[in-house]
């Protein structure tokens, strides 16, 4: 797949190989990374009538999980939580990291909860103090827009409610990026793969982090002291971290053990640890 991709030039940080724990993350404060449920609230039910929650979630260690995602973030020292409620100031207060994956729509969850201009307002003034903020969207039809743009725009990124990188059956090389810019979510990275995505807009302070063509992919904003990542696909989900999927050569894995030790260490430097 010829791919062309540009990026902001940026400072090379040591990421190590997957499996490696990085000594200075792991000496470190524990990291705190909360994921939003709130927004993405998806339940599954048996005929028994238990109920569980499913999709983007610690939990979930079927194709659609973050379970691996999770293990990854531990073994860098982070500690994993939830958020279940609106994010106001006070339950963003003790948080270094806060993902927002696939808000609902109302085919997914019967009465959406939707991310209103107060809570928009809470996030932006946490990442302004030094929070990291990491919007992982998806392709049209299966995410919320209307409401997460009216939060990204605050950074500079709009979703396109579009949907691109198609995959049918197993031609994974539609969905693959091997042309990477330096920096530090790629290090040591030889492909990745992203299926359905919706592509980006960005806007000072945004700029692309990874570009395909015309097209913005990975974006990041540095907004006050804190930063701002995003991508129009939840591409850290179980089902493309290892080859259950994949073929052998694509570093979904990697590329998420990179991103959450590079917001950890800019957190310490933040912090001067």
């Amino acid at each position: 797949m010829n791919i062309t991709v540009l990026c902001c030039a940026v400072l090379l940080l040591p990421a190590g190989a997957w499996g490696r724990l990085d000594g200075r993350a792991a000496a470190s404060k524990p990291r705190h990374v909360l994921l939003d449920c709130y927004y993405n609230n998806e339940w599954k039910s048996d005929s028994a009538g238990h109920r569980w929650r499913y999709h983007y979630v610690w939990s979930d260690t079927l194709d659609s999980g973050f379970s691996q995602l999770g293990a990854i973030i531990r073994s860098c020292g982070g500690v994993t939580d939830t958020l279940c409620r609106p994010p106001s100031d006070s339950a963003l207060s003790s948080t270094d990291i806060y993902l927002i994956v696939d808000p609902d729509t109302p085919k997914e969850t019967a009465h959406p909860a939707y991310i209103e201009d107060s809570s928009a307002a809470a996030i932006a003034r946490w990442v302004a103090h030094g929070g990291r903020l990491l919007l992982f969207g998806n392709d049209s039809g299966n995410a919320e827009f209307a409401h997460l743009n009216r939060l990204a725009s605050r950074f500079g990124i709009s979703f396109n409610e579009n949907s691109r990188n198609k995959v049918a059956a197993n031609h994974y090389e539609t969905g693959a990026f091997d042309r990477l810019p330096a920096h530090p979510l790629f290090h040591g990275v030889r492909r990745i793969f992203l299926k359905e995505i919706s592509t980006l807009t960005v806007h000072p302070p945004a700029r692309p982090l990874l570009l395909d063509g015309s097209d913005v992919i990975i974006a990041s904003a540095r907004y006050g002291k804190g930063m701002v990542v995003a991508v129009g696909d939840p591409w850290f989900y179980n089902e493309y971290m290892d080859q259950r999927r994949l073929p052998e050569g694509y570093d979904n894995a990697l590329a998420a053990k990179n991103l959450f030790e590079w917001l950890f260490s800019s957190v310490s430097r933040m912090h001067g640890r």
